[in-house]
């Protein structure tokens, strides 16, 4: 079974219980499974703290971490994305027709707000076109202006729609779309996804009893697996991508498995939101989730 690296701050996020707390406890048992150390825990908590994205109370195994609100909204954003992909799998997302693009000048003298902005454009899905100027193929436009306000150069974006694109001699959508973003490194990034949830959809899907600790251990390392391929994907419409997609094919089996982590862990007690977000989503799409149907998706 392929080994997940799971960072660990990647791992503190994903300990947030619903009221945005984290307990040490926890955090330290997961993270030795993991194979992580206490002293890196303690390294990683220290640097979260001193960046204002948590506080802290209590010593050791018996503290508590609490996220502070930018922590909470900056996490936000990553679950409207994941519910979008996931409508886009079921067909409930089709493309329009319209690009949408975001275009900036912001002066040297706030470089460090313009280089944070050109990040975020490409973190929201964005392709640069040409200097200071991206593209979408999704409505970008409030996370954008959200983006910009928070960096104070807001007065220095402009946004436009159109459905008429054209690079060079370039205009078909899909042409467009293979051009502008790099769909082989992007597949390659599902291909790996699928191979880490196969494995763990059996495990899941078996008979053998799991303790909490290895059910929190499987499902941070579904997260940040899923995580490490949506993070560089646009999430284009099917519309613009090759069929098959392995991004659907690969979130399908997460969601398999969440479903069958859903139905393992039950209801009781203050639980990672973590949980919450991927039972919601999967909650009527594998709600019936079968050995047999297991069977068939893992092959």
């Amino acid at each position: 079974m392929d080994q997940v690296e799971v960072p660990t701050r990647m791992l503190v996020h994903a300990l947030i219980r619903e009221d945005g707390t984290v307990a040490a406890d926890e955090l330290y048992t997961v993270a030795n499974t993991l194979g992580m150390s206490d002293q890196q825990v303690r390294l990683c908590v220290k640097r979260l703290v001193a960046e204002g994205r948590f506080t802290h109370e209590g010593r050791g195994r018996k503290a508590e971490l609490c996220a502070t609100e930018d922590t909470v909204r900056a996490l936000a954003p990553n679950a409207d994305f994941l519910r979008h992909a996931f409508r886009q799998d079921a067909g409930e997302a089709p493309w329009d027709g319209v690009w949408h693009l975001a275009a900036f000048a912001v002066p040297e003298s706030a470089r460090t707000a313009r280089d944070s902005l050109r990040e975020t454009l490409v973190h929201l899905g964005g392709s640069p076109i040409q200097g200071g100027l991206y593209v979408c193929a999704n409505a970008w436009e409030p996370y954008v202006e959200d983006a910009a306000r928070r960096m104070a150069v807001h007065d220095a974006l402009t946004l436009l729609t159109t459905t008429d694109l054209r690079r060079g001699a370039t205009h078909d959508p899909v042409e467009l779309a293979r051009d502008l973003w790099p769909l082989p490194e992007i597949a390659d990034r599902y291909h790996r996804l699928a191979r880490i949830a196969r494995p763990r959809l059996k495990r899941l899907t078996g008979s053998a009893a799991l303790a909490p600790a290895e059910l929190l251990t499987l499902a941070i390392e579904l997260a940040a697996e899923l995580s490490r391929a949506m993070e560089p994907d646009p999430l284009l419409p099917p519309e613009l991508l090759p069929r098959p997609w392995p991004g659907a094919q690969a979130r399908e089996l997460v969601a398999r498995c969440w479903a069958a982590l859903r139905a393992r862990e039950g209801d009781g007690g203050s639980r990672p939101a973590v949980f919450r977000l991927y039972a919601d989503l999967t909650r009527e799409l594998y709600a019936d989730l079968t050995r047999e149907e297991a069977d068939r998706v893992t092959g």
